[in-house]
């Protein structure tokens, strides 16, 4: 390690984007927030699309604040996976792209398993199967567009084009699509052929700590950042780069990348691809350095985000913070449903779809704001017991730690819920995981730090504070594990039968 420098990480969220600059002086990373910015779904004549531009311009102005405070080296750009963007051969935006949760991406599955085997495809690429898969999406889409598109840009490639000019596809964002083989090096162009998706579309592989290009000349001089800054590609999904920044010392530990999803798997050498990971809902995405990461998706916190909306319009002021601590004077494990229920994934009435949920597992239905809130977080605690169990089970990789990082280490309730359910140790933290691991792989490419994982996560571990919850009492958890019907994947399962979520869920 040596000498010192600046980075940018832009990290585009579900529920809002922010710009974190950090900066490595002798081998420790401190941050500073430049912009913070809301995101979400605009709804249009019954389609559900993601605003791009205004994150554009969210992240231009949090690059801009932070040019500001001194030079930059270079800037990083990582999102959730799966959407993208189609441009035209002058590089136009051809739309707005088109958020997962769009209901029309339930037929689009089913057309997906129609043209498929389903167990082939899991053994080709080791994705999950769920309507918002980018080779699903893909069959939503008018043909006519697809053969009038140029390139398709996955979300964080998109943004990093219109800062260089430079098209690519980063491998960990890449392997969320269904389309690239398991093994991350190339995509599946017989795959493609067969789904007739115009394999012209991609482009060239990227991987965390590539050069990506000069930041062109005229957002260099717009954004102050000097002619010497550019492009890094980073791990653009975001739960590769929040795993990057999980602190272990060593393999024995599950991550639980906690926000919008509960992403919650193993970090393993090479894909886990039989039959029994297949069916049990896993998938395998890249990760930095020829990791994969072996997880499974819970639906997460947008269960309370989405209540909270609810809530405000019905005229009702709820506060985050006083609705956990009320939550937290009730008891554990009293109101249970299946948070990977398909009734769940879209936006709506979600304290009343809960409620429903919890009577379709012949569970007590919550009625308070407070029931609802503790029924949210024992349900994914109890998600999070079985995905950590299984997720070791199918591995074989030991689990004695749960490494808890995102927003939801803010989350004391549900850390450590997740402990008692579990029985593990829970560390929380850092809560900008995501940012956190954007910015040393960028200090890496500079030569900042060291090569490996365990130099950055050294790093993390000198950097910043962490809190450790210990299990408690799991006979209730156990109690409610067996009382209450084993959660299928309902998104998974319905898709290898080729049905759509809700059709599962409404039986």
């Amino acid at each position: 390690m040596k000498g010192q420098g600046r980075f940018v990480a832009v990290d585009l969220g579900a529920s809002n984007g922010r710009v974190v600059s950090g900066t490595v002086n002798a081998g420790l990373l401190t941050l500073s927030e430049h912009a913070r910015f809301a995101n979400g779904g605009v709804a249009v004549r019954g389609r559900l699309y993601w605003d791009v531009l205004a994150l554009w311009q969210g992240m231009l102005a949090g690059i801009r604040a932070a040019s500001r405070e001194g030079p930059v080296d270079s800037v990083g750009v990582d999102s959730w996976g799966a959407d993208y963007g189609l441009i035209d051969e002058s590089g136009e935006l051809l739309r707005q792209p088109v958020h997962y949760r769009d209901p029309r991406h339930v037929a689009a599955l089913r057309r997906l398993v129609s043209l498929t085997d389903p167990a082939d495809l899991y053994r080709r690429n080791g994705t999950a199967l769920q309507p918002f898969v980018t080779a699903a999406q893909l069959l939503a889409e008018d043909a006519g567009r697809l053969q009038g598109a140029y390139r398709l840009l996955l979300l964080p490639d998109l943004f990093g084009y219109w800062l260089t000019g430079v098209a690519g596809a980063e491998v960990t964002d890449a392997s969320t699509t269904g389309l690239l083989t398991a093994d991350g090096t190339t995509w599946d162009r017989e795959l493609m052929d067969r789904l007739g998706i115009p394999a012209g579309l991609f482009p060239p592989l990227r991987r965390p700590g590539d050069e990506g290009g000069r930041v062109d000349p005229v957002l260099q001089d717009e954004l102050g950042l000097g002619q010497r800054a550019s492009l890094r590609v980073v791990a653009s999904h975001d739960t590769a780069s929040a795993v990057v920044a999980v602190p272990a010392e060593d393999t024995a530990f599950a991550f639980l990348s906690a926000g919008t999803w509960s992403l919650v798997g193993v970090e393993l050498e090479r894909p886990v691809l039989d039959e029994r990971a297949r069916n049990a809902g896993f998938t395998n995405e890249q990760g930095v350095d020829g990791t994969v990461r072996f997880l499974r998706n819970v639906m997460g916190l947008w269960l309370l985000q989405e209540s909270l909306r609810t809530w405000e319009r019905q005229g009702l002021s709820v506060k985050l913070a006083a609705l956990l601590e009320a939550a937290a004077d009730l008891p554990p494990a009293h109101w249970l449903f299946d948070p990977d229920s398909g009734s769940l994934m879209e936006p709506g009435d979600m304290p009343t779809r809960i409620q429903a949920a919890c009577r379709a597992c012949d569970q007590p239905v919550p009625t308070s704001p407070a029931e609802v809130g503790r029924s949210v977080v024992d349900s994914l605690a109890l998600a999070h017991r079985r995905a950590i169990r299984q997720a070791a089970e199918l591995s074989g990789r030991k689990v004695e730690v749960v490494y808890l990082v995102g927003g939801g280490a803010r989350n004391r309730l549900l850390c450590q819920a997740t402990a008692d359910a579990s029985g593990l140790p829970v560390v929380s933290g850092p809560v900008e995981a995501t940012a956190i691991g954007n910015l040393l792989v960028q200090a890496r490419g500079l030569g900042l730090l060291g090569t490996d994982l365990g130099s950055l996560r050294a790093c993390v571990r000198r950097s910043f504070a962490f809190e450790r919850y210990e299990p408690g009492d799991i006979t209730c958890w156990d109690r409610a594990d067996k009382g209450l019907e084993s959660p299928k994947n309902q998104i998974h399962e319905s898709a290898s039968r080729g049905e759509s979520p809700r059709t599962s869920a409404s039986r």
